[in-house]
């Protein structure tokens, strides 16, 4: 059993708000699951007393968001390491490694990007300035048309839609070479918002409309 450690002194609040913190994120590497994170194992762990967590974090769900928004500060670090000459490559880099970054924290991925946000999501904003951001350069070099926001959205979502099935379903016949297959899925989804909007859009024929009018949802 953890020692309990001795009164903080004054001014050593943010110290004990890492320890906290410190001891949390190592619950949820060795336990695999936010599950295993309340506040009485987080206590204990780092040898405080249970009312010491709750004079940092308001609740359970309080200190889970702070312990794993900490992976996500290394997110645009990340971004930045990935640039080159051309954007276009770049954003191909960084799609590439936001997969790989998520696969290495699926714990915190889970927590912050696959659970029904009723407010505003730090980890969501941060991945949305950043794939926008490269995005809007792609845009004013002419390797990409359209609005950066929206064509943000679109790649995002085939990555996410990548990362969350590696996550919640590791029992699928996924490839052994797993990092061939992220290339060609980024790599895919980048053609495809890039070619898109140089085609003609097709629009959905009156007939097709005038069926699915009559088409209800069960």
């Amino acid at each position: 059993m953890a020692s309990r450690r001795v009164r903080a002194n004054p001014g050593q609040g943010a110290r004990l708000r890492e320890e906290i913190l410190d001891a949390a994120e190592q619950l949820l590497e060795s336990s695999g699951s936010e599950d295993a994170l309340t506040v009485r194992a987080v206590a204990a762990a780092a040898g405080v007393s249970t009312p010491s967590v709750y004079l940092h974090f308001a609740d359970r769900e309080a200190l889970l968001e702070a312990v794993c928004i900490r992976v996500w500060d290394e997110l645009e670090d990340l971004f930045h390491r990935c640039q080159v000459t051309d954007p276009f490559h770049s954003l191909g880099r960084f799609g590439r490694a936001y997969v790989k970054f998520a696969l290495a924290h699926p714990v915190q991925y889970r927590v912050l990007l696959m659970r029904r946000s009723s407010s505003e999501n730090r980890a969501a904003t941060t991945c949305f300035r950043l794939i926008t951001d490269a995005i809007a350069t792609c845009v004013a070099t002419g390797s990409m048309q359209g609005d950066p926001g929206t064509l943000a959205l679109q790649l995002w979502s085939a990555a996410h839609g990548c990362v969350s099935l590696l996550i919640t379903q590791p029992h699928l016949p996924w490839p052994e070479d797993l990092d061939a297959f992220i290339d060609d899925t980024i790599r895919m989804a980048g053609f495809g918002v890039a070619l898109q909007a140089r085609l003609p859009q097709v629009r959905t024929s009156p007939e097709l409309t005038t069926a699915l009018e009559g088409v209800h949802a069960p």
